[in-house]
Order: C-alpha cells, then structure tokens, then sequence
C-alpha cells in the first residue's frame, strides 16, 4: 500500500503541482480555459482523474491526522497542509510508518517522511 501525497498525484492527471481533488479538478477547468485547443484531452483527464479517485482509500480521521500534524509541525519544518498529509499518512498505517510507502514530489515533506520512518518514492 501506497500513500500519495497531492504533489505526486497531480503529474498523473496534469502538469502541475500540488493538489487536493477540489485543486485537481480547478486545475483542469483552468487549464481548459487557458488551453481550449487541449479541452477534448483535458476532459478525458478530468473522467480518468474521477474514475481513479473511486479506487482510493481517503483517511477520514482527520482529529487524528490533525493531532499528528501538530507535533510534525514542532518536529519538521512543513507547512500546515503538508503535515496534515504526513499525519494522515500515519493514522493510515497506524503509526508503523515502515508498511507504508509515502509517494510526494515535495522535498521538504519527503525529508519528513523519511525521517518519520516511511519509504519515499518519487522524490527529487
């Protein structure tokens, strides 16, 4: 199992950074209006993104990712959405960071995560 962190999944639906799936979405329909000559493959990546989003597991205690992520801002210099991702990435795995794979293009996030005991892919 895998956890992505919005960075890492943005470049698989669209050339752009950092994301959540409202900014996924905004990021498309701006990029389709910026672009109309790129609107028939942007709407399919719109379909694909939401196709794909029913095969994901979201962490949904987030009192908890949140209780996590005020200690990772003491102990890690990320900002507070990043450390809500991380927190969320460990109530995830329930605390045993090494069964989880963190997926992020942000450096300062994977440092942390690395340093909070998860794998890291994709990071710089």
């Amino acid at each position: 199992m895998r956890f992505w962190d919005t960075s890492a999944l943005v470049p698989l639906f669209i050339a752009e950074r950092e994301s959540e799936r409202v900014e996924l979405l905004s990021a498309i329909a701006r990029r389709r209006r910026e672009d109309p000559k790129a609107n028939r493959v942007l709407r399919t990546t719109r379909m694909n993104l939401l196709e794909a989003w029913t095969e994901w597991t979201e962490v949904i205690d987030m009192p908890a990712a949140r209780r996590q992520a005020e200690r990772l801002v003491e102990t890690h210099p990320l900002r507070a959405a990043d450390a809500l991702r991380l927190g969320a990435a460990l109530v995830a795995c329930e605390g045993v960071a090494s069964s989880l794979t963190f997926v992020t293009l942000d450096r300062v996030q994977a440092e942390a995560a690395e340093r909070e005991g998860f794998t890291v892919l994709g990071r710089d």
